[in-house]
């Protein structure tokens, strides 16, 4: 059976092909309803965890802590990253495995999945445009570890977009430039695609990692607690969930004509008072958010030309707050369409991709620039070397990998390479904006090390034995976006390989607490 799964910040939506219908699946919950929705909340109650609904429906018991926006947390992670809870340290790898196992028997067993219970489920899976190499590389290994066979991995808008076509495809003009605009529950992408027949070609994409539906909820939850006189440090873990969580539920309740917003602080803790936050006062607090995403919808156009757009298509979760739409609209007009389909436009794209007999091709492109810094000038001076650029296009699902190579004549003996992504990159070496630290690999030039495990005990030194090896890089980038590497000394004939993630880079604890940030428009100087 396949799927088409988008992991999202606050819901897990799964598609199904079904003899080309590609229907949403429903998931039973714990009190008998059926959702188009899987929770991504995992639950702790002493020594036992729960998952899902079951972790949903912890959520009132004050004994239980309940961790949401797990997906927030993998842009940082390494594999051996922690997440702290309630006082105790959990490798989050096994935490989001243990939610993927959860959700693979809740479809087999617990979903009105077509055709029964599969032997096997093929998995198309969703990723933010803006996610980073470790994030696609972490989402993919967890849900292999779960027991999915990965088919692919799409950027998020460039799913929408494929919904969206195959929607409209009787209605569509032979090319067709689209603009989707992705307001998630945690990130924020915006892509421009151009739409010619059947093939979907990205043109760039550009994000925010750290915007999203979460967001507008920590608003509403500071303003709820304001009007108690209270201030969210003064809440336990699990009251902190079940006060976002209600203000969740509160703000995709809103509608053009909500004048007040009731909070419910007694569902936080028992004797808080219930409070109201007019609508007004929350959309000043929370319009910063949707300026900044104009913004980056607007750079988008003007880096590629301001070209003509046939159509912007709102989609995510995000996107269905009324003070979204209205401001989008007022900014580009008539030509803002909403998918009918917000909260599971990407997991029906996702399914159509892995439909090979939907016949849709999508040219896809590297979203960051990918590089290591190396020495120059003999070593007076750092630059940074652009291995994979950003709008370079990926291999579709199936087709071989990107390659290239460097190759050279060692000066070291043991090379030190330092990986990073960055958004921007000025004068080809200089990269600058959005920058990401990945691994920090080593690889013994000299042969007198080549059997040697761990070199981080060895000074790097120039050494004459070193000018006498030819050393070869080679890189591999897949469809999903992921890198890896492997380096030979071509003198000496010994290879290590390597995935590039962050490995090697020490990854602080992280909690699962909110972050106060405000999304308040800053006043003009």
């Amino acid at each position: 059976m396949k799927l088409g799964i988008d992991f999202g910040t606050t819901r897990i939506v799964v598609a199904a092909v079904d003899r080309g219908n590609y229907p949403v699946l429903t998931f039973e919950t714990r009190d008998g309803g059926n959702e188009e929705w899987f929770p991504p909340l995992i639950a702790f109650g002493g020594t036992e965890r729960v998952y899902g609904w079951e972790a949903y429906a912890a959520q009132a018991d004050a004994e239980w802590t309940v961790v949401r926006s797990l997906k927030r947390l993998l842009e940082d992670a390494g594999p051996n990253t922690s997440l702290e809870v309630a006082g105790q340290s959990y490798v989050l790898m096994d935490l989001l495995t243990g939610l993927l196992k959860a959700l693979k028997q809740a479809i087999v067993e617990r979903s009105s999945l077509p055709g029964g219970r599969p032997a096997v489920l093929e998995a198309m899976l969703g990723v933010p445009a803006n996610a980073n190499t470790n994030q696609r590389f972490l989402t993919a290994e967890a849900f292999r570890l779960a027991g999915f066979d990965v088919l692919g991995i799409l950027n998020e808008p460039s799913a929408a977009s494929i919904e969206f076509a195959h929607r409209n495809r009787e209605s569509l003009e032979a090319r067709n430039m689209l603009l989707v605009y992705d307001l998630g529950g945690g990130t924020f992408d915006a892509s421009l695609v151009e739409h010619s027949d059947r093939t979907h070609s990205v043109i760039a994409s550009e994000g925010i990692s750290t915007l999203g539906g979460d967001d507008f909820d920590q608003t509403l939850a500071e303003q709820a607690l304001e009007e108690a006189g209270l201030s969210l440090y003064q809440l336990t873990q699990a009251e902190a969930f079940r006060l976002v969580e209600e203000c969740r539920v509160r703000k995709e309740s809103l509608h053009p004509n909500t004048r007040k917003m009731i909070v419910d602080l007694g569902t936080v803790r028992e004797g808080l008072p219930i409070v109201s936050v007019p609508v007004t006062a929350f959309n000043d607090r929370a319009a910063g958010f949707v300026d900044e995403s104009i913004r980056v919808v607007n750079d988008l156009l003007e880096r590629n030309g301001s070209p003509a757009i046939d159509a912007l298509y709102l989609t995510g979760g995000g996107s269905t707050l009324p003070m979204v739409a209205k401001r989008v609209k007022e900014t580009f007009g008539r030509k803002v369409q909403r998918s009918a389909y917000t909260r599971s436009a990407t997991a029906i794209g996702l399914a159509i991709q892995a439909d090979t007999t939907a016949g849709y091709v999508l040219r896809d492109r590297f979203t960051r620039h990918f590089g290591v810094w190396r020495e120059g000038d003999s070593g007076s001076r750092v630059v940074f070397d652009v291995l994979f650029a950003k709008g370079l296009p990926l291999p579709g699902p199936g087709d071989p990998p990107v390659e290239i190579t460097r190759r050279y004549v060692a000066v070291h003996n043991i090379g030190h390479f330092r990986y990073l992504e960055a958004s921007h990159i000025a004068d080809s070496t200089r990269p600058y904006g959005d920058i990401t630290l990945w691994d920090e690999i080593q690889f013994p030039f000299d042969p007198a090390f080549a059997k040697q495990e761990s070199l981080n005990l060895i000074a790097v030194e120039h050494v004459p034995a070193a000018a006498q090896q030819v050393i070869e890089e080679s890189y591999q980038c897949d469809s999903g976006g992921a890198v890896s590497v492997a380096i030979r000394n071509l003198t000496s004939g010994y290879e290590r390989a390597y995935p590039l993630g962050r490995w090697s880079v020490r990854t602080p604890a992280v909690s699962p607490t909110p972050k106060k940030k405000s999304g308040k428009k800053k006043a003009s100087a």
